[in-house]
């Protein structure tokens, strides 16, 4: 995000901007200057990550404070059934930039104490360290990657352990457990039919094993990093974010893509592309016909973008896959098939996203408008009887 979430997001959502002021001691101006970072981008920043969650003003000091802070928690990150694609994409997040960005900084406000494919311990050594740091209590645990419900599946051992053993083991003490990607949160990939090794969502199996801890979902195929980042900020600074019905942040997973997809007015009046190489998708088209399932999925791609914020998927011309939504690989789409290129199916979208009546929206005579909900031209009649609201 760094300097493009400052510029683009320091302005609170009624328009006044955000405060920059908080003086900083010589000693914390110093530590960051040491990471390439000037006080003014970093308090950009913080004032940004708090317009960009509808925050108040008076939270941009906390916010400051929790990222400055000497304290460290520990962090145990577990790999899982995954590809490492989520753990990629918070580590190339720091990649920019000569790796002077504010991620880097949020990187160093946490003790990644544990993490497989990024430290040097291997083998017993590592399975000690392990032992050692789930011994103690209050550590934040990450999971990523969906786990065989079976514990004597043989689908996943590691350290002659069961994913079952290994997850039930390292929960036991964590203060909090944040589900890192589709496949943690709600079984992504592994989890698709037919689902060979009976893979399971963290959520399911703290359920199954009857543990008893606060969940946050960090959904995604892979996640933002920048939606990972700013969690745990605002987890250090004001503790449990507000979540939705899935266990996801709500200030990241309060509103569709297509919500504020610069595509939209191509949504109201076309036009829409019917092929990746047709005369609409130069036009910049919108991609509702070829698969986009922009309308149904929450997520922050049209907003914080990615690296750097620099674009999503669609400004690149591909539609929307809703990779943060529970089982999108197996979505039942138009006609009951399955497929990322086929457009949703009618009854899972209004038109606008929610599920009110058209007449909430449109007077009695907007049968002429060139949009009736379903990406088509036809009147509302054609489809729906009179009590249909």
């Amino acid at each position: 995000m760094g300097a493009d979430l400052g510029n683009e997001f320091n302005q609170s959502k009624n328009g006044s901007r955000l405060t920059t002021d908080m003086v900083l001691d010589d000693a914390t101006v110093t530590a960051l200057q040491g990471l390439g970072i000037s006080r003014r981008r970093f308090m950009s920043y913080c004032a940004g990550l708090a317009s960009l969650m509808a925050l108040p003003q008076a939270m941009v000091p906390r916010l400051a404070q929790a990222a400055l802070s000497p304290a460290k928690p520990s962090v145990v990150y577990m790999s899982f059934q995954e590809c490492t694609g989520c753990l990629e994409s918070l580590v190339n997040s720091f990649a920019f930039q000569g790796g002077t960005t504010i991620n880097n900084l949020i990187l160093n406000l946490i003790s990644l104490d544990y993490q497989e494919t990024l430290m040097a311990a291997a083998g017993a050594q590592a399975e000690g360290l392990l032992k050692t740091l789930t011994s103690r209590t209050g550590y934040v645990l990450i999971v990523d990657g969906s786990i065989p419900s079976q514990w004597d599946s043989g689908y996943f051992v590691s350290g002659e352990r069961s994913g079952v053993a290994r997850f039930r083991d390292a929960a036991k003490k964590a203060g909090l457990i944040i589900a890192v990607g589709t496949c943690a949160s709600f079984g992504g990939l592994p989890k698709a039919d037919p689902n060979p090794t009976g893979a399971v969502s963290i959520g399911t199996l703290m359920t199954q094993l009857k543990i008893s801890k606060p969940l946050i979902n960090i959904s995604g195929c892979p996640p933002i990093p920048e939606v990972i980042t700013g969690t745990i900020l605002y987890y250090l600074a004001s503790g449990m974010p507000e979540l939705d019905k899935l266990r996801r942040p709500k200030v990241f997973y309060g509103e569709t893509v297509h919500e504020d997809c610069y595509r939209e007015e191509c949504f109201e009046d076309g036009p829409y592309v019917q092929a990746f190489d047709d005369n609409a998708s130069r036009k910049g088209g919108c991609l509702y016909w070829i698969g986009c399932k922009g309308p149904v999925t929450y997520n922050a791609c049209s907003t914080i973008r990615w690296n750097q914020g620099t674009s999503n998927p669609i400004m690149a011309g591909h539609g929307c896959i809703g990779c943060s939504e529970p089982d999108f690989w197996d979505r039942l789409n138009l006609n009951n098939q399955k497929g990322f290129y086929v457009p949703i199916a009618d009854e899972a979208y209004d038109g606008h996203g929610g599920s009110q009546p058209c007449s909430n929206c449109h007077d009695d005579d907007d049968d002429d408008e060139p949009y009736d909900g379903h990406g088509g031209s036809q009147p509302c009649s054609n489809c729906h009887d009179d009590d249909d609201d």
